[in-house]
């Protein structure tokens, strides 16, 4: 599938990148089919060949969500932007289950030894002692008589 997306370039701390066409799945400094225009983010300038890039659309192409949503900041057309990218969910610490200290158990691997589930079944209590079988005796070593 073909996108539509930005290629960096330009030094350290100078960003500056291409719009570029190429294939989705190669790396983005890589070779593209074609230059499409360029955007400079500290002089805020979008240049862009609408023409090539609706020709492009036309053909199967799609945009990428940056290139989509700077379009639309620059009036090249009326879309709707789109989430370029996604926050990540921190779990709250409430959450997960507090350990106890005295279940925390150092091994000879410096983890916490695991605990028993919960899910796991009970252990058997101790059957009460009996009678232990009968083990067959050896015979003590006789001992010669002392006289």
């Amino acid at each position: 599938m073909l996108k539509i997306r930005l290629q960096r370039i330009g030094k350290k701390g100078q960003a500056h990148f291409r719009v570029v066409i190429m294939e989705h799945s190669q790396k983005t400094k890589g070779e593209f089919l074609e230059l499409l225009g360029t955007y400079n983010p500290h002089q805020k300038k979008f240049k862009v060949d609408r023409e090539r890039v609706e020709y492009w659309m036309s053909k199967g192409a799609q945009v990428s969500p940056t290139v989509n949503n700077l379009m639309v900041n620059y009036k090249f057309w009326d879309r709707p932007k789109m989430p370029s990218w996604k926050p990540k969910r921190r779990e709250a610490k409430a959450a997960e289950p507090a350990i106890p200290e005295q279940a925390l158990h150092q091994n000879g691997m410096g983890q916490a030894a695991p605990e028993a589930s919960p899910e796991a079944p009970p252990e058997e209590p101790a059957a009460p002692e009996s009678a232990p079988a009968e083990v067959p005796a050896e015979p003590a070593p006789e001992q010669p008589a002392q006289e």
